[in-house]
């Protein structure tokens, strides 16, 4: 399987995930099952079933993480000399040409994406159209509405300790 990049902060992430599915979350479903176990006859058994399917769901979920993390390639940019080349982890100012408002976006990990607080995913448009450009570059980037074009105004490569 391919290396999984993920930042320092997204590894952290998921090993706390791991860690309560595995030490909580396991546990309150086996007590369930029990409890459903003790009402009876199994076969028309809701609660039974129901605690059954979210076993299953948990430990697929388990076995996703642990495959994430066992083939996951951490970068911390830190460690990284900032060259002002956009790579993985690094934090990117743009400004939108067309209306003039600037973005902050920090490219991360499909996992660790979300666009409320402006993390998109390093195999997003927006995140392969600035990937190896540096300060004062511009680049297009497509979507649904149509072409964007962007000026770098700056790059950092912060840190992401949670």
């Amino acid at each position: 399987m391919a290396q999984i990049p993920m930042t320092v902060c997204g590894e952290e992430k998921l090993r706390k995930e791991l860690e309560y599915l595995k030490n909580k979350r396991r546990q309150e479903i086996i007590t369930a099952i029990a409890e459903a176990r003790a009402h009876g006859d199994l076969k028309e058994n809701a609660e039974y079933h129901a605690a059954r399917e979210q076993q299953g769901f948990c430990e697929g979920r388990i076995q996703e993480i642990e495959t994430k993390l066992s083939n996951a390639q951490v970068i911390d940019v830190t460690e990284i000399v900032n060259n002002g080349r956009i790579i993985f982890g690094s934090t990117v100012t743009v400004l939108n040409i067309a209306t003039d408002e600037e973005y902050i976006y920090r490219i991360v990990g499909d996992d660790e994406a979300n666009a409320k607080q402006n993390l998109i995913s390093v195999n997003s448009p927006m995140a392969r159209g600035l990937i190896g450009k540096q300060i004062d570059d511009t680049t297009v980037i497509t979507t649904p509405g149509g072409d964007i074009e962007y000026e770098i105004i700056a790059v950092e490569y912060l840190s992401d300790t949670p």
